[in-house]
């Protein structure tokens, strides 16, 4: 099964840099691009992708409010933001929208496609410059709904950078049984993506540090 993709870019060029480089490899179709956040949104409904590649500058309707809107309506389509920006305002409201990557575009052409591949079996992609500033702005839940201890190990895998078919393999569960154990987690402790549980779960010391799949390494 190939990953399928959408490009969501204001610059035509780099949509069409994208396309070319990202089409070589016999893992990815692209299903389709949008211009602004609105028109991602629009195709997004249309095509259901399984990873949307998301600028963050863009008219009409910006990526970080696209970003929401496609996590709230497409629970299964992850988005990873891929912009030129690194502001603190930026890289937090992507991942509090539900993107489950933040990449910079100078990223290196195998690394994105590394952190395509991850993302599309949920496994949080993070720039180092952006963990870096999310780690000082994650915050703890108010009064978070106690996990069992099931959802607990699923946190910990979760953090470790684990995709769903690794930690049903680890725990000896089905993949279904994962997702449903990752969104009751984000629902107890009231947070909106995989990213967040990650930092969540170094912030309590359950894991030492986030494994965020570092593009660059």
């Amino acid at each position: 099964m190939s990953i399928r993709i959408l490009i969501a870019d204001d610059h035509s060029v780099v949509r069409q840099g994208l396309r070319m480089f990202l089409g070589m490899d016999p893992s990815f179709e692209i299903v389709g691009e949008a211009a602004d956040g609105s028109e991602a949104l629009r195709v997004a409904r249309a095509l259901k992708p399984d990873v949307v590649l998301m600028d963050l500058l863009m008219p009409v309707m910006d990526g970080v409010a696209a970003t929401a809107a496609i996590r709230e309506e497409l629970p299964d389509t992850e988005v990873i933001a891929l912009t030129s920006v690194l502001e603190d305002n930026a890289v937090i409201g992507a991942i509090k929208a539900g993107a489950i990557g933040y990449l910079l575009k100078n990223t290196e052409a195998d690394a994105l496609v590394r952190a395509i591949k991850a993302a599309a079996n949920g496994q949080v992609q993070l720039a180092p410059e952006a963990a870096a500033r999310l780690m000082r702005e994650v915050r703890l839940p108010d009064a978070p709904e106690a996990l069992t201890d099931r959802e607990t190990d699923v946190l910990r895998l979760v953090a470790e950078g684990k995709s769903n078919k690794e930690i049903a393999r680890s725990l000896t569960i089905g993949e279904k049984t994962v997702k449903t154990h990752v969104s009751s987690i984000l629902a107890k402790l009231n947070l909106q993506s995989r990213t967040q549980a990650a930092l969540y779960a170094v912030r309590i010391g359950l894991v030492s540090k986030p494994s965020h799949g570092s593009p660059t390494a």
